[in-house]
Protein backbone atom coordinates (compact mmCIF):
# COMPACT_ATOMS: atom_id res chain seq x y z
CA UNK A 1 0.00 0.00 0.00
CA UNK A 2 2.87 2.44 1.02
CA UNK A 3 4.70 2.15 -2.45
CA UNK A 4 0.91 2.41 -4.74
CA UNK A 5 0.49 5.41 -2.29
CA UNK A 6 3.92 7.19 -3.55
CA UNK A 7 3.87 5.76 -6.95
CA UNK A 8 0.29 5.09 -7.58
CA UNK A 9 -0.59 1.84 -9.62
CA UNK A 10 0.88 2.60 -12.58
CA UNK A 11 4.12 3.81 -11.60
CA UNK A 12 4.83 1.32 -8.76
CA UNK A 13 7.74 -0.96 -9.90
CA UNK A 14 6.86 -4.51 -8.22
CA UNK A 15 10.67 -5.05 -7.71
CA UNK A 16 10.90 -1.82 -5.42
CA UNK A 17 7.62 -3.63 -3.32
CA UNK A 18 9.90 -6.56 -3.05
CA UNK A 19 12.44 -4.96 -1.79
CA UNK A 20 10.40 -3.03 0.21
CA UNK A 21 8.80 -6.41 1.86
CA UNK A 22 12.38 -8.15 2.17
CA UNK A 23 12.05 -10.44 -0.81
CA UNK A 24 13.33 -11.41 -4.07
CA UNK A 25 11.53 -10.12 -7.41
CA UNK A 26 11.08 -14.02 -8.13
CA UNK A 27 9.93 -14.34 -3.80
CA UNK A 28 7.58 -11.96 -4.72
CA UNK A 29 6.01 -13.71 -8.04
CA UNK A 30 5.82 -17.05 -6.33
CA UNK A 31 3.23 -15.18 -4.12
CA UNK A 32 1.87 -12.90 -6.86
CA UNK A 33 2.37 -13.87 -10.41
CA UNK A 34 1.69 -9.86 -11.40
CA UNK A 35 1.36 -6.74 -10.22
CA UNK A 36 -2.52 -6.96 -10.88
CA UNK A 37 -2.57 -10.13 -8.74
CA UNK A 38 -0.07 -8.07 -5.88
CA UNK A 39 -2.85 -5.15 -6.29
CA UNK A 40 -6.54 -6.97 -5.93
CA UNK A 41 -4.68 -9.04 -2.57
CA UNK A 42 -3.43 -5.17 -1.07
CA UNK A 43 -7.13 -3.97 -1.72
CA UNK A 44 -8.74 -7.13 -0.60
CA UNK A 45 -6.87 -7.31 2.44
CA UNK A 46 -7.34 -3.67 3.09
CA UNK A 47 -10.98 -4.52 2.60
CA UNK A 48 -11.03 -7.05 5.13
CA UNK A 49 -9.34 -5.19 7.96
CA UNK A 50 -12.27 -2.68 7.23
CA UNK A 51 -15.18 -5.29 7.17
CA UNK A 52 -14.32 -7.16 10.18
CA UNK A 53 -13.93 -3.96 11.72
CA UNK A 54 -17.68 -2.59 11.31
CA UNK A 55 -18.95 -5.96 10.87
CA UNK A 56 -20.64 -5.64 14.50
CA UNK A 57 -22.01 -2.29 13.84
CA UNK A 58 -24.12 -3.08 11.23
CA UNK A 59 -27.37 -4.26 13.33
CA UNK A 60 -29.50 -0.52 13.06
CA UNK A 61 -28.86 2.74 11.22
CA UNK A 62 -27.63 4.25 14.60
CA UNK A 63 -25.41 1.73 14.74
CA UNK A 64 -23.76 1.72 11.55
CA UNK A 65 -23.48 5.50 11.17
CA UNK A 66 -21.75 5.40 14.30
CA UNK A 67 -19.47 2.79 13.18
CA UNK A 68 -18.47 4.71 9.92
CA UNK A 69 -17.35 7.01 12.49
CA UNK A 70 -15.31 4.65 14.11
CA UNK A 71 -13.88 3.52 10.96
CA UNK A 72 -13.08 7.12 10.46
CA UNK A 73 -11.09 7.31 13.71
CA UNK A 74 -9.22 3.86 12.80
CA UNK A 75 -8.35 5.01 9.49
CA UNK A 76 -7.03 8.67 11.02
CA UNK A 77 -3.94 6.26 12.01
CA UNK A 78 -2.85 4.58 8.78
CA UNK A 79 -2.73 7.94 6.33
CA UNK A 80 -0.05 6.45 3.78
CA UNK A 81 -2.77 2.63 3.44
CA UNK A 82 -5.89 5.50 3.39
CA UNK A 83 -3.78 7.40 0.58
CA UNK A 84 -3.24 4.56 -1.39
CA UNK A 85 -6.98 3.56 -1.49
CA UNK A 86 -7.69 6.62 -2.40
CA UNK A 87 -5.03 7.11 -5.22
CA UNK A 88 -5.67 3.58 -6.25
CA UNK A 89 -9.72 4.30 -5.88
CA UNK A 90 -9.18 7.53 -8.48
CA UNK A 91 -7.17 5.63 -11.05
CA UNK A 92 -9.38 2.46 -11.38
CA UNK A 93 -11.78 5.18 -13.42
CA UNK A 94 -9.55 5.02 -16.42
CA UNK A 95 -10.61 2.65 -18.67
CA UNK A 96 -8.29 -0.29 -19.00
CA UNK A 97 -7.52 -0.04 -14.77
CA UNK A 98 -6.50 -3.84 -13.38
CA UNK A 99 -9.29 -2.64 -10.45
CA UNK A 100 -12.04 -0.74 -12.28
CA UNK A 101 -14.23 -4.13 -11.56
CA UNK A 102 -13.38 -4.59 -8.21
CA UNK A 103 -14.12 -1.20 -6.86
CA UNK A 104 -17.15 -1.35 -9.15
CA UNK A 105 -17.92 -4.23 -7.47
CA UNK A 106 -16.78 -3.06 -3.94
CA UNK A 107 -18.64 0.32 -4.14
CA UNK A 108 -21.97 -1.37 -5.31
CA UNK A 109 -21.83 -4.30 -2.45
CA UNK A 110 -21.17 -1.16 -0.25
CA UNK A 111 -23.84 0.53 -1.08
CA UNK A 112 -26.43 -2.59 -1.03
CA UNK A 113 -25.33 -3.10 2.73
CA UNK A 114 -26.08 0.64 3.77
CA UNK A 115 -28.98 0.30 2.26
CA UNK A 116 -30.45 -2.89 3.41
CA UNK A 117 -29.51 -1.43 6.89
CA UNK A 118 -31.75 1.46 6.02
CA UNK A 119 -34.80 -1.06 4.48
CA UNK A 120 -35.00 -2.83 8.04
CA UNK A 121 -34.72 0.68 9.73
CA UNK A 122 -37.91 1.45 7.12
CA UNK A 123 -39.62 -2.07 7.98
CA UNK A 124 -39.85 -2.10 11.61
CA UNK A 125 -40.80 1.40 11.51
CA UNK A 126 -37.35 3.23 12.96
CA UNK A 127 -37.44 5.65 10.29
CA UNK A 128 -39.67 7.14 7.75
CA UNK A 129 -40.74 4.64 5.02
CA UNK A 130 -40.43 7.78 2.29
CA UNK A 131 -36.85 7.65 2.71
CA UNK A 132 -34.78 6.63 -0.50
CA UNK A 133 -32.46 3.60 0.81
CA UNK A 134 -29.80 3.24 -2.17
CA UNK A 135 -30.27 7.22 -2.42
CA UNK A 136 -29.37 7.57 1.33
CA UNK A 137 -26.48 5.24 1.05
CA UNK A 138 -25.20 6.89 -2.02
CA UNK A 139 -25.04 10.02 -0.27
CA UNK A 140 -22.87 8.39 2.92
CA UNK A 141 -20.28 6.84 0.26
CA UNK A 142 -19.98 10.39 -1.20
CA UNK A 143 -19.64 11.88 2.45
CA UNK A 144 -17.39 9.89 3.73
CA UNK A 145 -15.55 9.96 0.26
CA UNK A 146 -15.21 13.78 0.08
CA UNK A 147 -14.10 14.40 3.84
CA UNK A 148 -11.73 11.57 3.11
CA UNK A 149 -10.38 13.29 0.38
CA UNK A 150 -10.06 16.76 2.34
CA UNK A 151 -8.36 15.19 5.15
CA UNK A 152 -6.01 13.37 3.07
CA UNK A 153 -5.65 16.78 1.37
CA UNK A 154 -4.48 18.86 4.44
CA UNK A 155 -4.46 16.19 7.59
CA UNK A 156 -3.40 19.12 10.19
CA UNK A 157 -5.72 21.90 9.05
CA UNK A 158 -8.69 19.44 8.55
CA UNK A 159 -10.70 17.53 11.22
CA UNK A 160 -11.86 14.41 9.04
CA UNK A 161 -13.52 12.67 12.17
CA UNK A 162 -15.09 15.36 13.73
CA UNK A 163 -16.34 16.14 9.89
CA UNK A 164 -18.22 13.05 9.99
CA UNK A 165 -19.36 13.17 13.87
CA UNK A 166 -21.06 16.43 12.76
CA UNK A 167 -22.51 15.03 9.59
CA UNK A 168 -24.01 11.68 11.42
CA UNK A 169 -25.16 13.89 14.52
CA UNK A 170 -27.55 16.29 11.85
CA UNK A 171 -28.86 12.71 9.97
CA UNK A 172 -29.26 11.11 13.06
CA UNK A 173 -30.98 14.31 14.38
CA UNK A 174 -33.04 14.54 10.99
CA UNK A 175 -34.20 10.73 10.74
CA UNK A 176 -35.58 11.01 14.65
CA UNK A 177 -33.09 8.68 15.92
CA UNK A 178 -31.59 11.23 18.13
CA UNK A 179 -31.16 14.57 19.04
Amino acid sequence: MRRFAEDGYQNAAIGDVARDVGLSLPGLLHYFPTKVDLLLATLAKRDLDSANFIGHYRSDVSGLLKGMVEIFRHNAGMIEVIRAFAILNAESLMKDHPAKAWFLARTTEMQNDIAATFERAIADGSIDKRIDSKTMAAELIAVMDGLQMLWLRDPDRFDMIGGLEAYVGRLLASLGLEG
